[in-house]
C-alpha cells in the first residue's frame, strides 16, 4: 500500500503553539498534550471512502491521516478493523434500540492498547528512538513492550503491584524491564518523571507523546466506516486516561473536515467506575478539568486513573457533542460481564462491561432513547482478567452421573 501521510505538524490545543512533527516532542511548554494536524485538502486528493474500502483490513488503511511518513517504519502485527458486533438480545431486554459493540478483544495483545502502541512505536522508530519508558495499569505496558520488541526498541515499564499478572508476564516475556510499585499508576508516573532524565529514555506516558492518540482515533474511523459512513447516535467509552474518547472525537472532526460525514456527531459518553470517577465528578460540576480522585479502586483496573493528563480534552469532547459522563458500581460491572457472556456469547473485559452498565443506567434515566443507534467499546478480552469472576462449582465423582 503506497500511501503518504498528510501530517502538517503538531499543535497545542490550549495555547495553539505549533511544533515540528519531524522532531521528538512531548508536552507543550504550557503543559498541555500536543495533537497531530493533517492537511484535509491534500488528503482528499489521494484518499476517499471508496479507496479505503479496497485496502487491507488494518488501521493502516487510514495512512494519510496517520503520522508515519515512511511506510518502511510501520511496526505492525495486523492490528485494527475489529468487528462491530450487534447485540440484539441485550438490546431487546433493555430496550436499547440498535446496539453494537466494537470488540477490541480480538486485536493483537488482546486490548485496544495495541492501536496506540502500533502507531506510537512506529513514529518513535521513525524518529530514531532507542528506549521508551512508561507507567501503566497493565495492558498499555504489555502492548508497548510487544511492539517495541518488534521494532528493536527497549522498553522500561512501571506497574502498580496489583496490576494483572497476565500483563506483567506479557511485558517481561517481550523483553521489557518491568518494575512494580506499591501504589497507583499516578505514583508510577512520578517515579518515571524522576528517572527518565538521567537515563535518556523517551517518555511515552499517556498523552506525553503525541502519537498514541493517533492509533486510538482509528476506532472512530472504523466505527463510521463499518456503519457505511453513517455516524451512530451514541458512543459509550470506558474512560480512564481518556485517550480513546479524545481520539474518537478527533477522528470525527477530521472526517467532517474531509466531507466524509455530515455535521451531526455522535453524543460521546464517558463511563467510569464509582470507585474512580474524576471525569464524572467534573461533568456534574460542569467543570473544564477534573480533580484528583483519592483512594481510587475498581475491578475495572484499566480505568483506575485518579487524574488524567488529558481530562480537559475528554470533557471538551463530551460537552461539544452533548454527551455525558456516568459512573457505575462494581456489582453493575460484574453483572454486565455475565449478561454479555450469557446473552451474547462474548466475554468482555471489566472496562467494556462498565460501558454496557453505563448504557443501561442511562436508558433507565431516560437519557438514552430506544430508537437510537448506540456503539459501546469493549476495550479488551475478558480472558486477560482471569480473576475478575470467581465461581463455586459442584464436583461430580468420576464414577458418577449428572
Amino acid at each position: 500500500m503506497n500511501t503518504k501521510s498528510c501530517i502538517t505538524g503538531l499543535v497545542c490545543p490550549k495555547c495553539n503553539k505549533p511544533y515540528n512533527h519531524r522532531e521528538l516532542q512531548h508536552l507543550c511548554q504550557c503543559g498541555s498534550p500536543l495533537l497531530a494536524e493533517y492537511d484535509p485538502e491534500r488528503a482528499a486528493k489521494t484518499v476517499n471512502p471508496g479507496i479505503i474500502k479496497s485496502r487491507p483490513a488494518t488501521l493502516w488503511r487510514y495512512a494519510e491521516l496517520l503520522p508515519v511518513l515512511d511506510s518502511e517504519n510501520i511496526v505492525s502485527l495486523g492490528e485494527g478493523f475489529t468487528p462491530l458486533t450487534p447485540l440484539p438480545r441485550i438490546a431487546g431486554k433493555y430496550d436499547l434500540g440498535n446496539l453494537y459493540m466494537k470488540d477490541e478483544g480480538i486485536i493483537p495483545t488482546g486490548t485496544f492498547k495495541a492501536r496506540g502502541a502500533a502507531v506510537g512505536v512506529s513514529k518513535a522508530k521513525e524518529l530514531g528512538v532507542r528506549d521508551v519508558a512508561m507507567p501503566t495499569n497493565g495492558n498499555a505496558g504489555a502492548a508497548w513492550a510487544v511492539y517495541a520488541a518488534r521494532a528493536g526498541i527497549s522498553a522500561h515499564i512501571l506497574m502498580p503491584e496489583d496490576a494483572p499478572l497476565i500483563t506483567r508476564n506479557e511485558s517481561v516475556a517481550a523483553g521489557a524491564q518491568v518494575h512494580l510499585v506499591r501504589g497507583l499508576i499516578s505514583d508510577c508516573g512520578k517515579i518515571l518523571a524522576r528517572s527518565i532524565p538521567a537515563n535518556g529514555w523517551y517518555d511515552v506516558s499517556t498523552l506525553k507523546e503525541p502519537y498514541r492518540i493517533e492509533g486510538k482515533k482509528t476506532m472512530g474511523y472504523e466505527i463510521v466506516e463499518q456503519l457505511d459512513w453513517q455516524v451512530p447516535d451514541i458512543i459509550a467509552y470506558p474512560t480512564g486516561g481518556g485517550v480513546g474518547i479524545i481520539g474518537i472525537y478527533k477522528a470525527l472532526l477530521e472526517m467532517r473536515r474531509l466531507g466524509w460525514i455530515g455535521d451531526k456527531l455522535p453524543r460521546l459518553v464517558a463511563v467510569q467506575a464509582e470507585g474512580c470517577a474524576p471525569i464524572v465528578e467534573a461533568y456534574r460540576k460542569k467543570a473544564g478539568e477534573s480533580e484528583f480522585f483519592p483512594h481510587s479502586q475498581t475491578i475495572a483496573f484499566g480505568i483506575n486513573v485518579p487524574k488524567a493528563l488529558g481530562d480537559f480534552l475528554v470533557l471538551k469532547a463530551i460537552y461539544e457533542t452533548e454527551g455525558c459522563a456516568v459512573a457505575v458500581s462494581e456489582n453493575e460491572i460484574t453483572n454486565a460481564i455475565l449478561e454479555l457472556a450469557s446473552l451474547e456469547g462474548t466475554f468482555v473485559c471489566p472496562e467494556g462491561a462498565a460501558a454496557m452498565a453505563g448504557l443501561k443506567k442511562l436508558r433507565d434515566a431516560g437519557w438514552l432513547k430506544a430508537e437510537k443507534t448506540t456503539v459501546l467499546l469493549n476495550t479488551g478480552a475478558g480472558i486477560k482478567y482471569p480473576d475478575t469472576l470467581k465461581f463455586d462449582l459442584p464436583y461430580c465423582p468420576v464414577d458418577g452421573t449428572i
